[in-house]
């Protein structure tokens, strides 16, 4: 179809569009189908923001406890790392820090009270290797000393455990030797145990953190563990913040298949993956009610076509041919449509804004914020608006052909 042609039927679509009809009833049902566009778009909008700024605060609260790249071995527990490749990445111009960690299971007591929990051993690199200042409640991030042992715990144990600062008795730590089998007749031999006193609360404000991790210096870890000063679990660096990726890479060459290293997202994979699923499912419900929505542009289109018989039949006389009648009609549908995504888009995109900027809609029942958080991405604006469009063309699709098939052959 030449220009001129495709000019004429987007004109003739705009007149029927914004023109007084013979029958009132289908100027209604056209503002009830560009509504329903409309408020289907609105909520697609703020439902994918509200997604994006509870995924971007999850990943804030994990960014303070997880390095920039932690490195694991893929079989086992832990690993040695006296050899030349871990000097290597010492060594590297990118990495800033390297912490070597040894992570476990126990079983820590305090009082009558007691809980498993996982014990990870830190080295004094690892206070520059996390911002810990940003996770610390109360106290002070200490776990190294030459006299005695101290311990830093997540706000949920020490909740659970009725454990404050103010308490001077120490944290009894209970680990299985590695060669033995428990003796029932006494069990308290069976264990390797260290007393340590608690200097710190940190606080993540993600439960299964604050629930789950004592701190203590490396060396006493290694102690309850059994392990030489050569054995760890991980080791977390930081990395220069322009430089992850590239150092990444370099890291994985290096080590090859025996390891993984991961960045902050990978470490959290699981958690993202499940918000993107939902992110995604929730779309998806919502592209249906709007495909419902939609169906009333078939409605419009049908009562349209009646009430233009004459018209037809005169363009079609004067010489439009059956492709040119069929476009302004697919045309009148897809205005419809773009007209109450592009509305929606702007009364969506406002509308999160003025959460962002003003906080109307609020948490309740003790969440770490005030307000739901809302990011607006243009991925999503991009992708919203081809789904109406896509939508609006299938929904104008059905009575084009009805026109074809019992009008233009008449």
């Amino acid at each position: 179809m030449s220009k001129n042609r495709f000019r004429f039927a987007f004109f003739v679509a705009c007149r029927y569009l914004f023109s007084k009809k013979k029958q009132n009833a289908i100027n209604v049902i056209s503002f009830i189908a560009a509504s329903g566009v409309c408020l289907g778009t609105l909520a697609l909008v703020c439902v994918l923001s509200v997604f994006n700024g509870f995924e971007s605060l999850v990943k804030d609260m994990f960014a303070y406890f997880d390095p920039d790249l932690k490195i694991e071995a893929i079989e086992g527990k832990t690993f040695q790392i006296n050899n030349s490749q871990f000097e290597q990445i010492k060594k590297m111009e990118n990495v800033i820090c390297f912490s070597e960690i040894l992570e476990d299971n126990a079983l820590i007591a305090y009082k009558n009270r007691q809980t498993p929990v996982v014990i990870k051993g830190i080295d004094k690199n690892y206070l520059k290797a996390i911002s810990t200042d940003s996770i610390l409640y109360d106290g002070q991030f200490l776990v190294h000393d030459y006299y005695h042992n101290y311990a830093v715990i997540g706000i949920g144990l020490a909740w659970q455990l009725n454990i404050g600062l103010q308490f001077s008795e120490a944290l009894k730590i209970f680990v299985p030797k590695r060669e033995e089998k428990i003796n029932i007749a006494a069990p308290d031999k069976s264990f390797n145990q260290q007393n340590a006193l608690i200097t710190g609360v940190y606080l993540t404000n993600e439960k299964d953190l604050d629930h789950k991790y004592l701190f203590v210096d490396i060396k006493l870890a290694r102690s309850l563990f059994e392990r030489d000063s050569t054995n760890v679990s991980a080791i977390e660096l930081k990395v220069h913040p322009q430089k992850v990726d590239i150092t990444q890479k370099e890291i994985k060459k290096l080590l090859g298949k025996d390891f993984s290293v991961k960045n902050k997202y990978e470490q959290q994979a699981d958690s993202f993956r499940i918000m993107q699923i939902e992110k995604w499912i929730t779309f998806l419900i919502l592209s249906l009610i709007l495909l419902v929505a939609t169906f009333n542009i078939i409605g419009s289109l049908s009562m349209l076509i009646i009430d233009k018989k004459e018209d037809i039949s005169t363009l079609h006389k004067l010489g439009a041919s059956q492709q040119l009648i069929q476009m302004i009609f697919l045309f009148e549908g897809w205005l419809i449509s773009i007209t109450g995504a592009f509305v929606g888009l702007i009364l969506g995109v406002l509308l999160c804004l003025s959460q962002q900027w003003f906080g109307w809609l609020k948490l309740n029942g003790g969440f770490i914020i005030d307000t739901y958080p809302i990011i607006v991405q243009f991925s999503d604006i991009i992708l919203i608006f081809f789904t109406v469009v896509a939508l609006g063309f299938l929904a104008a699709c059905y009575p084009v052909q009805y026109l074809r098939k019992k009008v233009l052959t008449q």
